[in-house]
């Protein structure tokens, strides 16, 4: 996370609370997540350099970039626009080649490059999604935030050969995760 510059992932307007332990605003009604709970999600995800990852909700890209340090190959999905193109000129202007910014389609994920070897959802999803799982590698990992609009718990979710694994980590807030398979 040291070698990642949060303050370019965020507004100027902001870029003096770059390094609160807070979630800040990034436009379009998004987040960027605290450093905390961005850090507890990765770490969770257990890294290796060789991994692919999968990470829905690109906001600003600072959680892809945190992520291209660590794995071979990022993709990211974003289903705002102005946010998908804003973020695939920052990762490229910061050098982050490993990294590709997809416009999210109707499903979850991007089944198009399964199976990842992790999987991290920035946003809230009112159930377990099943068809994430299913984008695992057997052994892959994926961390969500499972609940309300308003409250989830974030749950780390391994894939054994015929089913899967769930430990539930802390109560957390995200901005909802829209779209069939989620929220409306």
């Amino acid at each position: 996370m040291e070698r990642v510059p949060r303050e370019r992932f965020i507004p100027a307007l902001g870029t003096h609370l770059a390094y609160e332990d807070t979630a800040l605003p990034i436009g379009e009604g998004q987040t960027i997540s605290q450093p905390y709970i961005v850090a507890m999600m990765i770490g969770a995800l257990e890294l290796r350099r060789t991994d692919k990852v999968l990470e829905i909700g690109t906001g600003s890209g600072y959680q892809a970039a945190i992520l291209a340090e660590l794995a071979a190959k990022v993709v990211s999905v974003e289903r705002l626009g102005m946010l998908a193109v804003s973020a695939r000129e920052r990762l490229g202007s910061l050098g982050y080649t490993n990294v590709e910014v997809l416009m999210a389609e109707e499903g979850l994920g991007w089944p198009k490059e399964a199976p990842y070897d992790a999987i991290v959802v920035a946003a809230g999803t009112p159930r377990l999604p099943r068809e994430l799982i299913e984008q695992l590698t057997i052994g892959g990992r994926l961390v969500v935030p499972v609940g309300s609009m308003d409250l989830q718990e974030l749950m780390k979710i391994v894939r054994t050969a015929d089913s899967f694994s769930v430990r539930t980590m802390v109560e957390c807030q995200f901005v909802p995760l829209i779209g069939e398979g989620a929220w409306p």
